[in-house]
């Protein structure tokens, strides 16, 4: 829990700058964009229909189309702007619906009272509309911000730190203390911003400047939090850290670390750990110079960028191909070869597989209709699960998408028959299950390999030569091992990268 803890005040401090300029940017557009269809009312119908068409996009989608979008720009495309975008659009509609609420319910007579005194559209509008409609307006505000920082928690994904790097990490290696943490401190900030936004609504409508000052200096104290880290920043300026990605599994968690410790040791740079990126921003963000290193596998590089469906028979043939498109397609190098192969397999109870007799994936294909399988949330819309039905005629009954932290437990307690599996999680062994053998070659080797960025490649060249130590420096078995430290054992990646980096040594 200390460790946690001690985490804490970076990702509030980058959780709360997100929320707050979130905010801010959603009540600049929401404010006026509400006056404006209050005024001309032809335009109410679609504005606020468009606001409600961006609420109903799953809020995990809004952000990671942020990504592909910005990119396709030439701008940053993962971190605090993707995740700043997303965040705005969605604190829209309560803080729009509102003000034109608000300023539609004024009496008719006090309208034509302002009229009748000689006040200007103007004057009418700030010296008795606005303040009329202020407690409609606030509490459309109150409710924005309690679901923007409830939102904030799924900027991770796409690279922005926040309190849901508690949430996705903890979710993933099973550290409950981590996602008690996130939930926590997210539920706690909400409160609180939605209480000074009430104290300040209550200082402006009783015209009391004690109360709207404490209702301000509290948000004065949130924004000072805030930019900090910022501030602290600016001045330790000089070289940027190493950024080292990872994918949003336990392995490439300890991975991520012990390459970053590497790196510091080795070059003596700064370097920063991203977690739980998805495959393809990842990617992204290596091929435009946004993360410098990660660690990623040749046969994901190989169906998800290559579009390649033959499977050699050779891991090597693989291995140089995957590095002589990443170099001469994208710049990227493939600093080294870890030394293990996490690859994709099936995997089932093991009393349910000796019942049926089942022991390679060819033996599924008679039993696969009465059966429901269950896989992470990107593994049925890959070329390799294609390869997988058509390679063996496969038809489940039924597919379930969920969380990789799930699959394991699903797979155990009976909720699916088969589940979609990474061969070096230590969660086969832990629970009994058996993985069945790919006897016609359709899943391509998963070595898992270091790739460094042109950028880093080209600005850095120490950082890759640092990375080519790690040649061949984790077998499956260490891999499996430092797994099951981190998933049963409740160490955290840190540590476990640290062990590792020390016997080394």
């Amino acid at each position: 829990m200390n460790e946690e803890l001690s985490l804490l005040p970076a990702r509030l401090s980058a959780h709360l700058g997100l929320t707050l300029v979130a905010l801010f940017v959603g009540v600049l557009v929401s404010v006026p964009l509400g006056v404006l269809v209050s005024r001309v009312r032809r335009l109410e119908a679609p504005v606020l229909g468009a606001a409600s068409v961006a609420q109903t996009v799953p809020s995990l989608a809004l952000l990671a189309f942020m990504v592909p979008a910005l990119a396709a720009l030439g701008v940053r495309s993962i971190g605090f702007l993707p995740a700043l975008i997303g965040l705005s659009i969605y604190s829209v509609l309560p803080i729009l619906r509102n003000t034109a609420a608000g300023l539609s319910g004024i009496e008719p007579a006090l309208i034509e009272a302002a009229q009748g005194v000689g006040m200007t559209p103007r004057e009418r509008l700030f010296r008795v509309e606005l303040p009329l409609a202020a407690p409609v307006i606030v509490a459309g505000i109150r409710t924005s911000a309690v679901w923007t920082v409830g939102t904030a928690t799924l900027s991770t994904p796409v690279g922005a730190q926040s309190l849901g790097d508690y949430i996705f990490g903890g979710l993933q290696t099973r550290n409950h203390a981590a996602v008690l943490v996130g939930c926590l401190a997210s539920a706690a900030l909400a409160l609180a911003l939605d209480g000074l936004v009430r104290v300040i609504e209550i200082g402006l409508r009783r015209r009391g400047r004690g109360v709207l000052g404490i209702g301000l200096g509290g948000l004065v104290a949130l924004a000072a939090l805030a930019v900090a880290p910022v501030v602290r920043g600016l001045g330790r300026a000089g070289d940027a850290p190493v950024v080292i990605g990872a994918k949003t599994f336990t392995e490439q968690y300890i991975l991520s670390r012990i390459l970053a410790g590497r790196v510091s040791a080795r070059t003596g740079l700064q370097t920063e750990t991203l977690d739980s990126l998805g495959s393809t921003v990842a990617f992204d963000a290596l091929r435009t110079g946004q993360m410098d290193a990660y660690v990623d596998y040749t046969g994901t590089i190989w169906a998800t960028v290559m579009k390649r469906g033959e499977v050699p028979s050779d891991r090597k043939e693989v291995l140089r191909e995957v590095t002589r498109y990443l170099k001469d397609e994208h710049g990227i190098v493939v600093a080294c070869s870890l030394g293990f192969e996490n690859t994709y397999a099936i995997a089932m109870r093991r009393a349910d597989a000796e019942r049926l007799g089942i022991r390679r994936l060819g033996d599924l294909a008679a039993h696969a209709r009465s059966m429901s399988v269950g896989g992470d949330y990107e593994i049925f819309l890959r070329p390799e699960w294609r390869a997988i039905e058509t390679g063996y005629g496969l038809r489940f009954r039924e597919q379930r998408s969920m969380d990789p932290s799930l699959l394991y437990e699903a797979a155990r307690g009976g909720g699916v028959d088969a589940i979609t599996a990474f061969s070096t999680d230590a969660r086969i062994v832990s629970y009994d299950l058996v993985v069945l053998e790919d006897d016609r070659r359709v899943i391509p080797p998963y070595d898992a390999v270091v790739l460094v960025s042109a950028r880093a490649a080209r600005d850095r060249p120490q950082v890759v030569e640092a990375l080519r130590g790690l040649e061949g420096a984790i077998d499956a078995d260490a891999m499996r091992r430092m797994n099951v430290a981190v998933d049963e054992k409740k160490e955290t990646p840190a540590k476990v990268a640290e062990r590792f980096s020390s016997e080394r040594r």
